[in-house]
């Protein structure tokens, strides 16, 4: 076989990753499918894709990490989540990855809903309906990102495809 024909598998199966990556919290999607592209370009001496679309393509890739922290932030902001609620929704999406996809769904609603009551203490019918309220607003933002990763990596896979037959 080949060692060009390997990296270009090497390259196919880190974009693969990548794109799995931006719906699947466990893996880092963008910097994958960078990581994916950079393979290919190299193996294929830099000829088709050049380093302005690779500097386009890390710009991008950088952009994802903003995305991520903004749409979580905006979404928790957005109906008073406390740090607590943001921290649970971190380790709910960390454990729900271990459930599948329910987990990854359900994961940062509990998660966030957990820490919003133990950051407020308040079990009351309305304690509990306050820190739903965070679940959902913290949740809607998560979505928000992983929709925003994903027109970023469709752009990103645009460039590259753009620089490499063009």
């Amino acid at each position: 076989m080949d060692l060009n024909a390997l990296f270009y598998v090497l390259a196919a199966l880190l974009a693969a990753l990548g794109l799995a990556g931006v719906v699947l919290p466990a893996l880092p999607g963008l910097p994958l499918l960078f990581a994916g592209m950079v393979l290919a370009a190299w193996a294929d001496g830099f000829e088709r894709v050049g380093m302005w679309s690779l500097i386009t393509l890390g710009v991008l890739t950088a952009v994802s990490f903003i995305v991520d922290f903004w749409a979580t932030a905006v979404g928790a902001k957005r109906v008073g989540a406390s740090r607590l609620a943001l921290l649970g929704t971190i380790l709910g999406t960390f454990v729900g990855v271990f459930f599948g996809l329910p987990g990854l769904f359900a994961g940062p609603f509990v998660g966030a809903v957990i820490g919003e009551l133990v950051s407020r203490r308040d079990l009351r019918p309305a304690g509990l309906g306050r820190a739903t309220q965070v679940g959902i607003g913290t949740w809607v933002g998560l979505a928000l990102g992983v929709a925003l990763k994903l027109a970023l990596a469709v752009l990103m896979l645009g460039v590259f495809a753009f620089a490499w037959w063009w």
